[in-house]
């Protein structure tokens, strides 16, 4: 999807997946020591700032500038500071050892570039760091609660596996789930989550 594509949906009102942030996100990320966090293709912010508000020092990018315009919006709405940038995925710079925390929150790219950014959040985190992620697996293509069309868009708990190897997989399955989120994640959802944690 363009960024054309997410700069017309994240122009719209209201926010298009909602306000709150992600439940297992916002579930986890409270249960960790607070630090440095990064988030890639965050869109309107709503984990960015979520994780501001309980003292999180947050990076966040988006190729949409839209979204990340809504993204300064609600963190000034929260009185709370997010350091947000517009970027693509494939060239931001992620740094070695940098973040305390990744999340990876219905981050779909194409396979190629998935596989590089899965690279580059590895070696970004801090030993000891924590990688969340929740994404739709291909059984999602069975529901109509959001998500990518695109088989090869979509991820398995064995696509996890294998990519984040170089990780301590703490928890990693794949479940139905209702999606609260604004109104583009609604209903019964086929996701993945994943807890990893880098090595000390």
């Amino acid at each position: 999807m363009s960024v054309d594509f997410w700069n017309q949906r994240y122009a719209e009102q209201p926010f298009a997946y909602g306000e709150q942030p992600n439940h297992f996100f916002a579930t986890q990320l409270s249960a960790l020591s607070v630090g440095s966090l990064l988030l890639p293709a965050e869109g309107e912010g709503r984990n960015a700032v979520f994780a501001a508000t309980i003292g999180w020092q947050v990076t966040a990018f988006d190729q949409s500038e839209a979204g990340c315009q809504k993204c300064k919006q609600l963190a000034a709405q929260h009185a709370v500071t997010v350091d947000v940038q517009v970027a693509d995925a494939a060239a931001f710079d992620y740094g070695e050892n940098r973040y305390d925390a990744i999340a990876l929150i219905f981050t779909h790219f194409p396979s190629a570039l998935r596989q590089q950014v899965h690279r580059q959040v590895v070696k970004a985190l801090k030993p000891g760091g924590i990688l969340l992620l929740e994404a739709f697996t291909p059984a999602q293509l069975h529901y109509s609660s959001g998500g990518p069309k695109e088989l090869p868009m979509l991820y398995t708990a064995a696509m996890l596996h294998q990519e984040f190897h170089a990780l301590s997989i703490q928890y990693c399955e794949e479940i139905n789930i209702t999606l609260d989120e604004g109104p583009y994640h609604q209903g019964t959802a086929a996701v993945v989550r994943l807890i990893a944690q880098k090595p000390l």
